[in-house]
């Protein structure tokens, strides 16, 4: 059997409201079933619920759950209130696949500072969002899209910043320090 190297499988942004704002998957569907990614990043939120009352400054919330021994999630809060969640497949790619040329053996397993530069880079990203002077985040809450005059959809749809997500799951690897 060849040697295999964690992946990202998917990245949920879920807004204040805990509704989802962005899901991407690795690789996409057909080849991932959004439905049962959908469940997961939801069944974070309890998660994020149970922890929040301890947490202080650090936002990272690192390992939330291992769902199985193939997937894990973890965790990071804006302090916005919009949480970050990265699904993590342990048998994700062959090793050496990954763009940084970095691979190690899925059953080394994770630290939570291997998770670090990707949830700085999806913090970049949505800060790079916010200071679009025509993104309203307010337009994406289910609370705001229920008011009258109100036309929008509760997901992110800028491609710039999908396009970062994107580029964001696909180049990380285990011990990449720099997204």
């Amino acid at each position: 059997m060849s040697s295999r190297s964690p992946a990202i499988a998917c990245i949920g942004i879920i807004g204040k409201h805990n509704n989802p704002l962005h899901t991407s998957l690795f690789p996409p569907p057909p080849a991932r079933d959004p439905l049962d990614f959908s469940f997961l990043l939801s069944s974070s939120l309890d998660v994020f619920d149970a922890r929040a009352p301890l947490k202080t400054a650090d936002q990272d919330f690192g390992l939330l759950t291992a769902v199985d021994d193939r997937l894990a999630m973890y965790g990071w809060l804006t302090n916005t209130g919009v949480k970050f969640v990265v699904v993590v497949d342990m048998e994700g790619r062959p090793a050496g696949i990954a763009s940084s040329g970095i691979g190690g053996s899925a059953a080394v397993g994770l630290r939570d500072a291997d998770l670090k530069p990707v949830f700085r880079a999806l913090q970049t990203a949505y800060i790079g969002l916010l200071r679009n002077p025509f993104y309203e985040p307010d337009d994406h809450s289910p609370v705001s899209a229920n008011v009258v005059g109100r036309v929008g959809s509760t997901q992110i749809t800028s491609k710039k910043f999908i396009a970062e997500v994107k580029r964001i799951g696909e180049s990380w690897a285990p011990g990449v320090t720099n997204l």
